[in-house]
């Protein structure tokens, strides 16, 4: 049973993880950071986050391909994933959709404190 307020940051810039990482902690979520994919997905699966905010442009694997391997575990697929990337094209936007993001957020266009709105709408802090 995943933590109810446990996110997975999968993102391979430390500063913006950090940053998202200190927000949401001040609002009360549980995180839990991983830098490139494969930890990434170990993490998914080990941690059982209540939600994955998932970097598309990562050193090893691929956001895309994360998301899929996410949408094809049993044990994994339910978990809300939203997407925070820097692609912002129709086609990716749609990719990340297709594949089973509840949310894309383009990075350039966002702020923190909408980041953390997008996320309420999946996990109200308890």
């Amino acid at each position: 049973m995943p933590d109810s307020n446990k996110i997975l940051i999968v993102e391979d810039d430390q500063f913006l993880a950090k940053m998202l990482s200190k927000t949401l902690e001040s609002h009360g979520y549980d995180i839990v950071l991983a830098n490139n994919g494969r930890e990434g997905l170990l993490k998914v699966s080990t941690e059982k986050p209540k939600l994955v905010l998932l970097d598309i442009i990562l050193p090893d694997i691929d956001g895309f391909d994360i998301l899929e391997t996410i949408r094809k575990d049993a044990q994994t697929k339910k978990i809300p994933v939203i997407i925070m990337s820097n692609l912002g094209q129709q086609e990716d936007i749609r990719q990340g959709k297709t594949l089973g993001a509840q949310d894309y957020l383009v990075k350039s266009e966002i702020k923190l404190d909408q980041v953390v709105d997008k996320i309420r709408k999946y996990i109200p802090v308890t």
